[in-house]
């Protein structure tokens, strides 16, 4: 009772100074509060201090279309998603990467050049956050509806607002940063335009904290839950190829 109205006693004569001088006092917030850094709290996404803030809109794609990976499926890079959201429905995981040697790689290719991949034979491709690093998006896009089977279900996710991805941009390069317009654009070019569906998440308050390398845990529910379509963080596509075999 006592703590309750010394605590209300505070906020009368405080007033709004209150709140600025909570922030000082709590070194959790000030610790991660972006706003009076000059630097990120972390350069890796936040990848080293918790669910980094883009990976939450593209594992809640994923787990709404969990049904689509199945069969035989490719991955870019690491077949955690294909593990994770596709379980024993998987009959075959195939990893692509750019260069041998790679961890969990199974298929070193090129998306820009389909000649030596595997065409025709997935009934999934799951590709996230991969086509900033390609230069020639619309030819990757083409040769991944290439190597999808008829019906065949393509999973793409790709950022609208990040920082730059340095060990990309030193191997093979960083390139894109997509709109939801833009992504649709390029899927419909190969695609049957009703087959594709791109959807927008995140908002400013997102946007911003993923910029200075919070996560997930550094932010309330609430903060995660609203879509504004001005401020995307991510943006995700379900492109479905025609059962005809017409390519």
């Amino acid at each position: 009772m006592i703590r309750w109205r010394i605590r209300q006693e505070l906020k009368r004569r405080l007033g709004p100074g209150l709140h600025q001088l909570r922030r000082l006092w709590d070194p959790a917030r000030v610790s991660t509060d972006p706003f009076t850094r000059l630097e990120p709290v972390s350069r890796r996404f936040g990848m080293d201090r918790g669910l980094p803030l883009d990976r939450y809109y593209i594992e809640r794609f994923l787990a709404a279309h969990a049904a689509d990976v199945h069969g035989r499926v490719l991955e870019i890079g690491d077949p955690g998603y294909t593990r994770r959201f596709g379980g024993d429905r998987v009959t075959r995981s195939d990893v692509l990467g750019a260069r041998p040697g790679m961890p969990a790689v199974t298929i070193v290719g090129d998306l820009t050049r389909p000649d030596g991949l595997p065409l025709g034979c997935y009934d999934c491709v799951i590709l996230t956050q991969t086509l900033p690093f390609i230069y020639d998006v619309g030819a990757a896009v083409r040769t991944v509806h290439l190597m999808l089977r008829p019906g065949g279900v393509l999973l793409a996710t790709a950022p609208v607002i990040s920082h730059i991805s340095r060990y990309d941009m030193d191997r093979w390069g960083d390139f894109w940063r997509l709109t939801d317009l833009a992504l649709r654009r390029l899927l419909e070019t190969v695609f049957p335009p009703a087959a594709v569906t791109v959807a927008a998440h995140g908002n400013v308050r997102v946007a911003a904290a993923f910029l200075y390398g919070l996560v997930v845990e550094d932010l309330p529910p609430e903060a995660l839950a609203v879509d504004d379509p001005d401020y995307p963080l991510v943006v995700t596509a379900r492109a479905v190829t025609s059962q005809a075999c017409d390519r």
